[in-house]
């Protein structure tokens, strides 16, 4: 039910104008004719106001030539542009079927004397609630955009200092190698001459046991 509701809604006019039963008015209709459209007229008294939301309507009644003719119009079609208040009439009804039933003045309700004329309108939704709404989305918007470009300069630098450091490396890295390496030839010399020494003092033991023996 709340989806019907939100749907209905947004379908009702911001506003509506106030009709009593007894008025006579003008409604302002629209009507289309193939490409074309024209506003036609119907004034009448209002003989009933009923339901309520997006199906409230509104029965006018007229004579024209003789003959009675009733209209019922929605409130909030988009086809009716304007209703206009035309003369305030007296009614101890809500319903005013029994002039159905007369002809001349009689069919007409008893003016209110001393009544002001005037449109009145009745809100049911405000529109100023939601223009600032969307003047902040813009200005966020435009806050965003100009902050982007600062973060892509700040991060440029970056990128030249990390390739630096890269070469910095690349070319400190050879330079320690040679080091390295010489270091390894000191110790294979020092290991064959501790070598050579340690073969000459075996050499030189079996020699010296051989003239104790002779001896």
């Amino acid at each position: 039910m709340d989806i019907i509701k939100s749907i209905e809604h947004e379908q009702l006019k911001n506003k509506i104008p106030e009709l009593k039963v007894g008025n006579t008015v003008k409604v302002h209709v629209r009507i289309k004719e193939g490409n074309k459209e024209r506003i036609q007229v119907f004034e009448g008294i209002i003989i009933k106001v009923q339901g309520g939301g997006v199906n409230q309507t509104f029965t006018v009644r007229k004579i024209s030539y003789g003959v009675g003719v009733e209209k019922t119009f929605l409130v909030h079609s988009p086809l009716v542009e304007k209703v206009e208040l035309v003369r305030v009439g007296k009614a101890r009804r809500a319903r005013l079927f029994y002039l159905r039933d007369r002809v001349g003045k009689s069919a007409k309700t008893k003016e209110q004397i001393g009544a002001r004329i005037e449109d009145r309108e009745i809100v049911i939704k405000e529109e100023l609630a939601e223009e600032p709404v969307s003047e902040e989305v813009e200005t966020k918007t435009l806050e965003t955009a100009v902050e982007t470009p600062a973060v892509e300069e700040k991060t440029e630098p970056v990128k030249e200092e990390t390739k630096v450091v890269e070469e910095v490396k690349t070319e400190s890295a050879p330079e320690e190698a040679p080091a390295v390496e010489t270091e390894n030839v000191a110790v294979q010399e020092t290991v064959d001459t501790v070598k050579e020494e340690v073969v000459e003092d075996v050499k030189e033991e079996p020699a010296e046991a051989e003239k104790k023996d002779k001896e």
